[in-house]
C-alpha cells in the first residue's frame, strides 16, 4: 500500500518528512536520531521516512534532490528545509521555534 504523503501533510497539523535512501550511510545514521528527537521533544509533529528510490516523483515534486533532506510542514505549509549536512542540535533548535509557535498556547 502506497502512502499518500500529500494527504498526510494536509490532515496533520505538523509533519516532518525525512527523505533518504537505504544506500546512504549518512541518511541511515541520522534517521534514528531525528526519529528519537521528534518523539522525545516534538510529539505533535508526525514523522515519516520517504525513500527517494521508491518515490522519485514525489521527491522531485518537493524539490528534494539530495539526501538526507528534512522538510517540516505546519498547517500544510513548508516552514523548514535542511539538506545534506544536518546537525541534530541545529535541527532541534529550528524545530523548537516552530513548535512553540504552532503548538504551545
Amino acid at each position: 500500500m502506497e502512502i499518500n504523503y500529500e494527504k498526510i501533510i494536509e490532515e496533520n497539523r505538523g509533519v516532518l518528512l525525512y527523505f533518504a535512501t537505504n544506500s546512504c550511510s549518512v541518511g541511515e545514521a541520522l534517521e534514528p536520531k531525528v526519529r528519537t528527537l521528534m518523539s522525545a521533544k516534538f510529539p505533535k509533529i508526525v514523522f515519516h521516512f520517504v525513500d527517494m528510490n521508491l518515490l522519485p516523483e514525489f521527491s522531485a515534486s518537493k524539490e528534494v534532490f539530495v539526501e538526507p533532506t528534512v522538510l517540516v510542514f505546519i498547517d500544510g505549509k513548508e516552514y523548514l528545509r535542511k539538506s545534506r549536512h544536518i546537525g541534530v542540535g541545529e535541527l532541534d533548535a529550528a524545530i523548537e521555534r516552530l513548535y512553540a509557535l504552532a503548538f504551545e498556547e
